[in-house]
């Protein structure tokens, strides 16, 4: 064996039925039709390709689309439950788990098969992958990427639940499809909402420079993953919810902390915009078993010399007040309508501004990746691998098994050297006691500050 993976078993999991049901993708999903969302989970035991295999087939019984294949009919796409099948790849690595971890975003690491989104949306490729690779020292690396079109974190989420109830032997978690999502959102939305789209069309220069800012990103741009443990949030949470004067949730002291300091350390003084999605279902009392793209956006704006606890307590407003300040989703879909479908490629979601270093934080805790279970073994690490490494975007989830929080941010190579640099982990770290106990996987992924 090699340090690289080197492919053992190769197979197509099928439930066994195809129901036939079509989903007519509505305009948001149609816009994030050319994306792939691919995420990592560890486990430092062996667990069995063919029990994978065969819950799996269990799951897709559920949740049908995800082994479906996407068409175009006119200018509207369509995702249908055919059945066609998820590829399962068995690989072996002549490495470490804590090597697989150091190398979770890394460029071509091969730990996961990202889905060709382009090839999806035309028809014949799948729409999810999954990639098993077993490691020289017993542990087992699981990569999943899915087509964004089909659904969002949540509704992968969903899947992996009850993927893990099927292995398991468990009772298996409800799932409902939403087969026409405009339809929905049009019985659910109230009439009017905030009035602001959450998408905008780019002049043609402009959409020179991101075409290019895409095609630079993996040689320009770095990833960076920060551990944080669970009593330096608490700090965080108590210096920043005094100075608000209001209590303040982990992930608003977090995207606060980390977005003020690396604005710190990149010597950025201007007024710049966040981005933060929101999962709309709660707030539209929508089941939480449905799959799809439920999505709306809180955007802010942020000024360094209003200091990070200000942020916080602004983005813990807006959040609470979003259903009625900042719900947009009646907004997005006029906004599209207008466009029509064939110009959606044409369009960019505000979030996406790196001229502007518009930042976009993403909160995936709480979507309970560490109460997944296999063969009785929870995973001992989760995170997302970045396939498009485009500057400013981030996402938190838990730590190490479900302890603390880990945030990856993607940045400018030179901001993301100073970051990691004896400079930037003080800076990130100020709320950290050296009495503080870190995980042991922590220490052992030299890569995460």
């Amino acid at each position: 064996m090699s340090i690289w993976p080197q492919l053992r078993r190769s197979r197509t999991v099928r439930a066994g039925r195809a129901p036939g049901t079509v989903l007519h993708c509505g305009l948001m999903d149609t816009m994030l039709a050319d994306l792939a969302v691919s995420v990592v989970l560890y486990f430092d035991r062996p667990l069995d390709d063919d029990r994978l295999a065969a819950g799996l087939a269990r799951a897709l019984d559920r949740v049908p689309v995800f082994a479906g294949r996407l068409r175009t009919d006119g200018d509207a796409l369509e995702a249908v439950c055919d059945d066609s099948g998820v590829p399962l790849d068995l690989y072996a690595v002549d490495g470490t788990l804590a090597e697989a971890m150091g190398r979770v975003t890394a460029a071509g690491s091969e730990l996961v098969d990202p889905v060709d989104a382009l090839a999806a949306r035309v028809g014949g490729a799948p729409l999810l992958t999954v990639r098993v690779t077993r490691t020289a020292d017993g542990g087992t690396v699981l990569g999943c990427s899915w087509h964004h079109a089909i659904g969002d974190l949540h509704s992968f989420m969903l899947l992996l639940r009850i993927w893990s109830a099927a292995v398991e032997g468990e009772e298996l978690p409800e799932a409902e499809l939403v087969e026409d999502q405009d339809a929905l959102l049009d019985r659910v939305l109230p009439a009017e909402d905030c009035g602001r789209p959450g998408f905008r069309v780019p002049s043609a220069a402009e959409a020179q420079l991101l075409a290019r800012e895409v095609a630079a990103g993996p040689r320009a741009n770095r990833t960076v993953q920060i551990y944080f443990g669970g009593a330096e949030v608490d700090r965080m949470r108590a210096e920043f919810g005094a100075a608000a004067g209001r209590r303040l949730s982990s992930g608003d002291v977090l995207c606060a902390h980390v977005l003020g300091t690396i604005r710190e350390l990149d010597g950025d003084e201007a007024e710049r915009w966040l981005t933060v999605p929101v999962n709309a279902r709660r707030w539209l009392g929508l089941s939480p078993a449905l799959v799809g793209n439920l999505l709306g956006d809180v955007h802010l704006p942020y000024r360094p010399k209003d200091g990070p606890a200000a942020l916080a307590g602004a983005l813990r407003a807006a959040v609470e007040e979003f259903p009625t300040a900042h719900l947009n989703l009646r907004s997005n879909l006029g906004f599209l309508a207008s466009l029509g479908r064939a110009r959606l490629r044409d369009c960019v979601p505000l979030g996406f501004d790196p001229q502007a270093r518009r930042f976009s934080f993403s909160n995936w805790s709480r979507f309970g990746a560490y109460r997944v279970s296999f063969q009785g073994h929870h995973p001992v690490f989760f995170s997302p691998a970045a396939n498009y490494p485009l500057p400013w975007v981030s996402w938190t989830v838990e730590g190490f098994g479900g302890e603390g929080y880990l945030s990856t941010v993607v940045l400018p190579a030179r901001l993301a050297a100073r970051v990691r640099g004896t400079e930037g982990r003080a800076a990130l770290h100020r709320f950290r006691h050296e009495a503080d106990a870190l995980p042991a996987s922590a220490s052992a992924v030299p890569k995460v500050i």
